[in-house]
């Protein structure tokens, strides 16, 4: 086995997985302005890892320092178990990078820019016509494969970059953005490729600044702030940092409304909020109870509000996602719009509902129908 190439994990033996990343203190500066302060990062290997972050956050300047295309001005990293600054080739063998913008060669077709990367590889003429028809053909690129690039769209594009990139059959891969500017069913398809590349055993290292991406494929996420890791965890790690889970029910008739206001008041409920609806009345009253989601706080809730004799006509669970957890740690004051169902604002930060059965019961997200 080539010694760039990091070994397959043995899942019969139940092996932790290594390290594919580990970089402890990297500091980059450029002039007096600081990018990177310090991160440490750890990325077991055959996972996928995302990097959020505002732009200008340092996103791509970890990227280039992982990948060897600037030096860091302090800290240390291993990368396929090769120390980045002092074995930088051995670390380029075991690694492929696809930047934010394509390296697809648009003057030539698709399949010469793959024979082009085997040719970088050093792949004998038969292997590396092997390996360009097999990914060609993994990619979906056989009927355009002797095409211009620049006649492909973007999603087209953006498949031959990766298939590029995975010409020297790299270990990990560093995908900056590679969704950004690709249309929805682009966009998926893309997904589908990042979670074939982990099955087959591939670390990807992700940056991007589509949070239901990072929601979606990445098995740890870190949020990255002027120059340093704000959170790093699951995903649902991340959302249990934020607060602002409620059960938000809508009430059609405004004196059934009313009541279950009453009612809830009494009984003492911290961090009730309501709405009576827009000002122009097309949007039904609804309140709003403080609740982490989990199926034992709502069915202690709905018992409650059977024996209280409240019957809404809408009851909604929100849960943090993941665009609350990047606005609260990024400090940004724009956040996405929310949608139809969750327009006011929620519950007060620390709001805890009285029908939580237990204070150490666990805490489950459920998926909010929006």
């Amino acid at each position: 086995m080539p010694e760039s190439v990091m070994p397959m994990l043995d899942k019969r033996r139940g092996d932790p997985p290594p390290d594919a990343v580990c970089a402890v203190g990297l500091r980059k500066s450029y002039g007096d302005k600081t990018v990177l302060d310090g991160i440490d990062l750890r990325i077991p290997a055959g996972s996928v890892f995302a990097l959020l972050g505002p732009n200008g956050a340092g996103k791509t300047t970890a990227v280039k320092i992982l990948s060897t295309l600037i030096r860091a001005d302090g800290g240390q990293a291993r990368v396929a178990g090769h120390d980045l600054a002092g074995s930088p080739g051995l670390v380029r063998a075991a690694i492929g990078v696809t930047g934010q913008f394509s390296a697809v060669d648009g003057l030539i077709t698709g399949e010469e820019n793959m024979l082009l990367m085997a040719d970088l590889h050093h792949l004998p003429r038969r292997t590396g016509r092997r390996v360009t028809a097999e990914l060609l053909e993994r990619f979906d690129l056989v009927d355009a494969a002797r095409k211009p690039a620049q006649s492909y769209s973007g999603g087209m594009r953006r498949r031959l970059d990766i298939a590029m990139t995975l010409v020297g059959s790299p270990r990990i891969i560093f995908l900056d953005e590679p969704t950004t500017g690709l249309d929805p069913r682009s966009r998926h398809a893309m997904w589908q490729i990042i979670r074939e590349l982990v099955t087959d055993g591939v670390t990807v290292f992700l940056t991007t600044q589509y949070l239901d991406e990072a929601d979606e494929l990445a098995d740890r996420i870190a949020v990255l702030n002027d120059g340093r890791i704000a959170a790093e965890g699951t995903a649902d790690e991340l959302k249990r940092i934020v607060p602002g889970g409620h059960v938000r029910l809508r009430f059609t008739d405004p004196e059934a409304y009313r009541a279950a206001a009453d009612a809830l008041r009494e009984a003492g409920l911290p961090g009730l909020t309501g709405a009576q609806g827009g000002a122009s009345g097309d949007e039904a009253p609804a309140l709003r109870i403080p609740s982490d989601g989990s199926q034992r706080e709502l069915r202690s809730l709905l018992d409650w509000l059977d024996a209280a004799g409240i019957e809404a006509d809408e009851l909604t669970v929100h849960t943090p996602d993941l665009d609350d957890v990047f606005f609260a740690l990024t400090g940004s004051d724009d956040p996405a719009p929310a949608g139809p169902a969750d327009r006011s604002a929620g519950p007060p930060p620390g709001s805890r509902s009285p029908f939580r059965p237990q204070p150490d019961s666990p805490s489950r997200s459920q998926e909010t129908a929006r």
